[in-house]
């Protein structure tokens, strides 16, 4: 009982660590976006740093990955992820099926 508390605590640091990681991704993708969603609303532009803080340069995702932490509706994940494609911030990914997509770096 008491190993799979240690086990778990160790688990905790590593979480810890690829927070610091995320958040040096966080510092580029601002600079990354700042140019590039000047264009978009200011809910839009949230919608895009939730997403890149969920899946990074790195995680692939598609529409429903999208619909389920933004909660949008179908029509509306695909208008997003239409729109960030457009604007050169995503971009497909093949092998991983229909549909899905990468932050470019």
């Amino acid at each position: 009982m008491n190993e799979e508390k240690v086990d778990i605590g160790d688990e905790e640091v590593d979480i810890e660590n690829e927070k610091v990681n995320i958040q040096d991704q966080k510092v580029d993708v601002e600079s990354v976006l700042s140019e590039k969603t000047s264009d978009f609303s200011v809910k839009t532009t949230e919608h895009i740093h939730k997403l890149f803080e969920k899946f990074g340069f790195d995680e692939v995702f598609g529409r429903s990955a999208v619909m389920e932490l933004l909660e949008l509706k179908g029509s509306g994940a695909s208008k997003l992820l239409s729109n960030l494609a457009q604007a050169d911030i995503i971009e497909p990914v093949s092998g991983h099926g229909k549909g899905r997509y990468k932050f470019k770096k």
